[in-house]
């Protein structure tokens, strides 16, 4: 995480973007959509983000992104094989040129295996090899995971577009 405010970072995930003439797609679980409402907060936004998924049922990241139900049953929604379809998924059936997802536990509903704080991260670029990423909020309230996450993902996806 940057510490970075996510205004500021959303601001200079737009401004790289502008600047390599990317479209931004999003697929969001445990977030509700706190990504692309960080983004779309930044007035002219809507010139490089191109689309918001929020999918926060099984149902949604099978129907809107295409997650296999059988990758869901073998790995269940929080893992790193489901982030990465999540991430495909949204770029595939957006015209956006990279896409980043999240799949996480913010609490309460934790079990032995997938903890309170347990995020998975996906990015899927044109062009490129999906990148999944794992991370561990631990002692944080639903909201700290939650906002951990946006900060996560924007600075995340702020790196990555400006290396595409």
């Amino acid at each position: 995480m940057s510490g970075t405010d996510p205004s500021t970072l959303a601001a200079e995930v737009l401004k790289a973007a502008r600047k390599k003439g990317l479209m931004i797609a999003t697929a969001e679980s445990c977030t509700g959509g706190l990504v692309s409402a960080a983004l779309t907060e930044i007035a002219g936004s809507s010139d490089v983000f191109e689309r918001g998924f929020v999918t926060y049922s099984n149902a949604a990241k099978a129907d809107l992104l295409g997650v296999p139900q059988e990758l869901l049953k073998r790995h269940g929604a929080v893992s790193a094989p489901v982030a990465q379809a999540m991430a495909e998924g949204a770029l595939s059936r957006s015209q956006a040129d990279i896409a980043v997802s999240i799949t996480g536990v913010a609490g309460p509903g934790a079990s032995d295996k997938k903890p309170a704080g347990l995020v998975y991260f996906g990015l899927a670029q044109t062009g490129r090899v999906t990148e999944t990423r794992e991370c561990r909020f631990d002692n944080l309230n639903r909201a700290g995971v939650r906002a951990a996450s946006v900060d996560t993902a924007l600075d995340w996806l702020l790196v990555s577009v400006r290396r595409a």
